[in-house]
């Protein structure tokens, strides 16, 4: 009879299991909600659908085949407007996107400069390109300047790639400095706007925009799993760089396009953004609720342990896969959904608590939060 695994996975997993690290399903249903992606609640909203129809309908291939439907015309068109961009290219999952496009760009002799603490599907689409791929420390233009001064003599095209919050400590680098510093090396910038579509700009357009950079950027990556609650990502740039996608990005092309209510779905959460006044009152709710969690850090005195961040992503840093874990599970016993963070989804010693606030915490929940995980930090 067949094992059931190799030997060879068999240890990695027993190795993840001695680890404390072995990850596992299961269904997330707490009483307070600190880590979801829903920073605007839309993951349940009920939206006014001016496009439903009666009869369901899947997309029955990929969009270069036959499932490139009108809603993807209605939505491309909506994103293009309220992001400024001369062309969108919605691709099933933030994920998605990034290997589309970071796999189909980068070619032999070809550079491509990436932060440190960049997400695993940009690491991941990395691994698909015929560039070559170097780090530079988190947030660090300098050390950026000196790998890119190091190279200015390549045959190969030079690009940059970054994100505008990072999804783990919740910072951003400085844009506009990052933006000066792409154009004196003739660099491409592709900005992750993930975490800061619906969160970052009185309408939440990002922080590409926010800053009017819009122009200045080669190509942005929206997601549509974190403040818009459901699903897919679209590429930003010009309409080259969409075609060129759609010949070369082989996420786009070999897989099954979004079904037709799925991504009309998607347009009636751009048209709120876009037009509804209570978009801004739950942009600013989870502002204040940001502030809030930051002076409940100074009063309860957790300056150190927390990274500095403005935007809805939080993180306390609790070495150690055992103890972030049992604060954790203290935490959930007292109805708080605030999960664990371990090695070696992060490094060793980079443990931690990962807080997402939304427009729908209350003030005194997020209190309670910081003073619960002051008493743990103090025992």
């Amino acid at each position: 009879m067949m094992k059931q695994l190799p030997d060879k996975l068999a240890k990695r997993l027993e190795q993840r299991l001695q680890n404390n690290a072995l990850r596992k399903l299961s269904v997330y249903n707490p009483t307070f909600d600190f880590s979801s992606n829903d920073y605007l609640g839309l993951a349940a909203a009920e939206l006014n659908w001016s496009h439903k129809s009666h009869k369901l309908k899947g997309a029955a291939g990929s969009r270069l085949l036959t499932g490139n439907h009108k809603a993807y015309e209605v939505l491309e068109k909506q994103i293009c407007s309220f992001h400024k961009s001369q062309a969108a290219l919605v691709f099933n999952s933030g994920y998605a996107a990034n290997l589309g496009l970071l796999g189909a760009i980068g070619q032999r002799g070809d550079h491509i400069f990436y932060d440190a603490l960049a997400h695993a599907s940009i690491r991941d689409g990395l691994q698909l390109t015929k560039a070559r791929s170097l780090k530079y420390r988190h947030n660090d233009l300098m050390h950026l300047q000196q790998l890119l001064e190091e190279h200015k003599e390549s045959t190969g095209t030079l690009y940059v790639v970054t994100e505008s919050v990072f999804s783990m400590d919740g910072d951003s680098p400085d844009l506009e400095a990052l933006v000066n510093l792409c154009e004196r090396y003739e660099a491409y910038l592709i900005v992750d706007e993930a975490h800061a579509l619906g969160v970052i700009g009185e309408r939440g357009h990002g922080l590409v925009q926010a800053l009017q950079m819009q122009d200045r950027v080669f190509a942005r990556i929206v997601t549509f799993g974190k403040a818009l609650g459901y699903h897919g990502a679209a590429v930003l740039g010009s309409e080259a760089l969409k075609s060129y996608l759609v010949n070369f990005a082989r996420s786009l092309i070999y897989t099954t396009a979004l079904a037709e209510d799925m991504v009309y779905a998607l347009a009636d959460r751009y048209t709120w953004l876009s037009n509804s006044t209570e978009a801004i009152q739950e942009i600013n709710k989870l502002h204040c609720n940001i502030a809030l969690l930051r002076s409940y850090i100074e009063k309860y005195g957790l300056n150190e342990y927390f990274i500095v961040s403005n935007s809805a992503i939080h993180s306390v840093i609790i070495p150690g896969n055992e103890r972030v874990k049992a604060l954790s599970d203290s935490l959930n016993e007292a109805g708080f959904g605030v999960l664990p963070i371990l090695a070696p989804t992060v490094p060793e010693g980079a443990e931690r608590l990962r807080i997402c606030l939304h427009c729908y915490n209350e003030s005194d929940s997020i209190e309670l939060l910081a003073e619960r995980i002051a008493s743990f930090l103090k025992d």
